[in-house]
């Protein structure tokens, strides 16, 4: 599959499988085009699926320059991957650093969102925890580039929120913690840097979701507890979204419980193909026991 050039001159490598209404997929920091597997091999025999490597992670170019990196960049890297593609609009599907770019995409190009599917987004982003994440993000850039990306992986695969992963699917964990470690020093250091340390926080947004209007399915899992919530304040501002909770899982979801990841992606985009996905009705949208229309 080809490589798709962006505005800056990265080339982002792309594949694609299957036919029909197209879905974008967009990576975490740990994860690339492999960790996607279940979800390309499912989606595939009902709608066009592609996938991207961001930038930094190889076979996409990794820049040198830390400020060719950002959420915003991100952002810009999904719609180049659509116009380099000819698709007027697409589900839009992230988990993790790719659920954030995600959601800035509905902000920034709702009219290019068929929808939003947003997983495991909230690591650093509650205003109590933001400024202590960005700093941790240096300490871990600066320790990618110390250690290599083949060591630091040995600590990541492992952490708080992938154990459960680990203690679910060994095998699975294993070939993920193999890609992990084949992951680019260079770039990962600097997604790190820019992307995860860089990014605002998304308690900064609640007018933009109040006016977010592209159906969004917000998922995480019940052990992913950066997340939780993240989650609900997601559901609590954006009127078009609904919010799921999968049982005994981390941040690992998509790969974790594939199965029922895939139904709860694949009922939420039947939904929206078939214009039944509505708003949320304003009358839920109270504290009091019961609603009272002069409110």
């Amino acid at each position: 599959m080809p490589h798709i050039t962006t505005d800056d001159g990265v080339k982002l490598w792309v594949e694609e499988h299957g036919s029909g209404t197209p879905i974008v997929f967009a990576h975490e920091f740990g994860g690339d085009i492999r960790s996607w597997e279940p979800q390309l091999r499912h989606f595939a025999r009902n709608y066009r699926t592609i996938a991207f490597n961001a930038r930094g992670y190889p076979p996409s170019d990794v820049p040198e320059n830390v400020e060719m990196y950002g959420q915003f960049r991100a952002v810009d890297d999904i719609l180049a991957v659509l116009d380099g593609l000819n698709i007027e609009k697409a589900h839009i599907v992230g988990l993790s650093m790719g659920g954030f770019a995600a959601l800035h995409f509905g902000f920034r190009h709702p009219d290019r969102a068929l929808s939003l599917t947003v997983a495991g987004a909230g690591y650093g982003a509650h205003p109590d925890v933001h400024e202590q994440f960005a700093q941790e993000t240096k300490e871990v850039a600066a320790r990618i580039e110390a250690d290599t990306m083949a060591e630091f992986s040995k600590i990541y695969a492992i952490g708080p929120t992938r154990v459960q992963y680990a203690n679910k699917d060994p095998r699975g964990w294993e070939a993920f913690s193999k890609e992990l470690a084949d992951h680019s020093t260079k770039g990962s250091a600097n997604t790190m840097r820019a992307v995860q340390g860089g990014r605002p926080s998304l308690y900064d947004f609640p007018r933009e979701m109040q006016a977010l209007k592209v159906p969004t399915l917000i998922m995480n899992g019940d052990e992913d507890d950066p997340c939780l919530d993240v989650g609900l304040f997601m559901k609590r501002n954006i009127p078009s979204s609904a919010l799921v909770s999968l049982p005994r899982s981390g941040h690992l979801i998509n790969l974790e419980e594939p199965a029922l990841f895939n139904q709860l992606l694949g009922d939420f985009l039947a939904r929206v193909d078939a214009g039944r996905w509505e708003m949320r009705d304003p009358r839920s949208m109270t504290t009091d026991i019961l609603w009272t229309p002069d409110k």
